[in-house]
């Protein structure tokens, strides 16, 4: 017996008896051993009343799921007068109360779904349980692990953005999450539900002023609501427009001024043989990357299909805008997004450019800002990515206390040491 207790590998734990039965998982019988305890009331040696089998699913064994079949003892105190009555032995070092997976088992599970993204099917394959029976104890050891009060500190540069959540119900009416992250260490600090700001506003606010006021740059993407919140819960920290997405709204107005002369002229839609179909990617893409082929082919196709000049003007003033990060001197960038803003709503405009104009003045301050800061987006949208990645191992989430976990064990960067020491909520 003593070496299947070494092979069990438990503290404090005498083995019973080993099932095994063809085609079932292993079941190995146990009961903690040591000295008899004392009444907790009275101090009086206790007995023995009974004993509650509780079966546990366990790490598997020589390659196949096991069992623990934990033989609880039940004591009670001899001394009728005693108000303690009767007790039941536990051990968390076994098992925490209320989960049907071993200790060790549940820490397992926990760091393969939450550190590597594994689907907690998967896990429940292999250990030949249920997937609630996983799921249930993940949760259980990874809220404790990611509501460690020690897994940030100080945050520089706050990041917000948008991750579509879950398409619920017949229609797929899409719910939405904001992922607020740290830019400087590329590490999610929460994940609340919502883009409208009010539950980001809600999360900023229980952090405490003394810690919204360490925070000097706050990343956004063109984002009303967003910059809503900031305005109210961080006033003291600069604003910066992320510059892809600055970039990305001058493509989308010059694509949108070319689908409108596309269809003024030849009143459809885009085909292959159209000119201005034809040079759609060339017009998105930056001037220096555009060899001399490639702007001849351009222009041929503007001077084809473009009789107003109007697309041509759009492209031009798509290629000012991308000149905004040429420069490297704070107040000169302001002043030159300034003059651009003003510049694009000029009447010869077309009136997709005159709308970025207005867009780039609202913003203007910013986007400017960027060149005193010199932080981005990037980390923000590469933590939306490690994100989807969780949805994708789980084929979809619904429940949003899930989806936050699962996504703060994989890109929140928890402790992960303390797994082994920290007990199950």
């Amino acid at each position: 017996m003593r070496m299947c207790e070494l092979l069990v590998g438990l503290p404090e734990v005498r083995v019973l008896a080993v099932d095994d039965r063809r085609g079932e998982p292993i079941r190995v019988h146990v009961e903690q051993a040591g000295d008899r305890p004392d009444c907790l009331g009275c101090r009086t040696p206790a007995k023995v009343k009974d004993r509650d089998v509780v079966e546990l699913v366990d790490l598997p064994a020589f390659g196949r799921p096991a069992r623990l079949i934990w033989h609880k003892i039940r004591w009670s105190c001899p001394d009728p007068d005693c108000e303690m009555r009767s007790w039941t032995w536990a051990d968390p070092r076994i098992a925490g109360s209320r989960v049907a997976m071993t200790d060790r088992a549940g820490r397992w599970a926990t760091e393969q779904v939450g550190r590597y993204a594994r689907a907690v099917n998967e896990i429940a394959k292999e250990l030949g349980c249920d997937w609630h029976t996983v799921n249930d104890v993940v949760i259980a050891y990874g809220a404790a692990l990611v509501d460690d009060p020690g897994r940030y500190a100080a945050v520089e540069a706050l990041g917000l953005d948008e991750t579509l959540f879950a398409r619920v119900g017949r229609f797929h009416r899409q719910h939405w999450s904001t992922s607020i992250v740290d830019v400087s260490a590329g590490q999610l600090l929460d994940v609340v539900p919502g883009r409208a700001g009010k539950a980001t506003a809600l999360w900023l606010d229980e952090r405490g002023q003394a810690w919204r006021d360490q925070v000097r740059w706050a990343t956004l993407d063109l984002s009303g609501p967003y910059k809503a919140v900031l305005d109210q819960m961080l006033p003291n920290a600069t604003q910066v427009a992320d510059p892809f997405h600055v970039h990305k709204l001058a493509n989308s107005k010059l694509d949108e001024c070319r689908r409108r002369v596309q269809t003024e002229t030849l009143g459809h839609r885009g085909r292959k043989s159209d000119p201005l179909y034809r040079c759609r990617r060339l017009l998105t893409m930056a001037d220096e990357r555009l060899d001399e082929p490639g702007r001849d082919k351009l222009l041929g196709l503007l001077d084809a299909g473009d009789p107003h000049g109007e697309v041509r003007a759009a492209w031009h003033a798509n290629q000012v805008v991308r000149s905004i990060y040429d420069h490297h001197d704070p107040d000169l960038a302001d002043e030159f997004v300034s003059r651009l803003g003003h510049d694009l709503q000029d009447e010869s405009c077309p009136i997709e450019i005159r709308s970025l104009g207005r867009t780039i003045l609202r913003w203007k301050d910013q986007i400017a800002a960027w060149h005193q800061a010199h932080v981005t987006q990037g980390p923000t949208e590469g933590i939306n990515n490690l994100i989807k990645r969780v949805k994708r191992a789980a084929f979809g989430m619904t429940n949003f206390a899930n989806f936050r976990i699962r996504a703060l064990l994989y890109a929140g960067k928890p402790n992960w040491d303390l797994l082994a020491t920290l007990r199950p909520r």
